[in-house]
């Protein structure tokens, strides 16, 4: 267990950090209110719309998709830096992982998921 005081330190001393600063931020801070200060600001300009209106579905798609293909470059740089070590199997392992991927993208592109039009 005591490998993990250095660790349990850290987890204390963070959550000691936030919860004091919530606290004197909402001791300490101004609390005026009024309807200019409510308003959503937008760079200094009275909002031209409401803060709350609805994104196109294909913002998202290309949003998810761009997270799914950068998780696939999270895994493949540690690969190719043990690649010598690896071998043939993580030669394979790897090949089946990226071709899965690409299968995944042919079939988002096919379905019209890239198109932004």
């Amino acid at each position: 267990m005591s490998e993990y005081a250095g660790l349990g330190l850290f987890i204390l001393l963070g959550a000691g950090l936030v919860t004091l600063f919530l606290v004197l931020t909402s001791a300490l801070g101004p609390k005026l209110h009024f309807v200019e200060k409510d308003e959503p600001f937008e760079c200094g300009e009275h909002p031209l719309g409401s803060p709350y209106q609805r994104f196109n579905v294909k913002y998202y798609m290309v949003a998810v998709s761009f997270i799914i293909f950068d998780v696939e470059m999270v895994f493949l740089y540690p690969w190719a830096v043990a690649f010598g070590d690896l071998g043939w199997y993580g030669f394979w392992s790897m090949l089946v992982f990226i071709t899965m991927l690409a299968i995944g993208l042919a079939y988002e592109w096919l379905k019209g998921g890239l198109d932004w039009s």
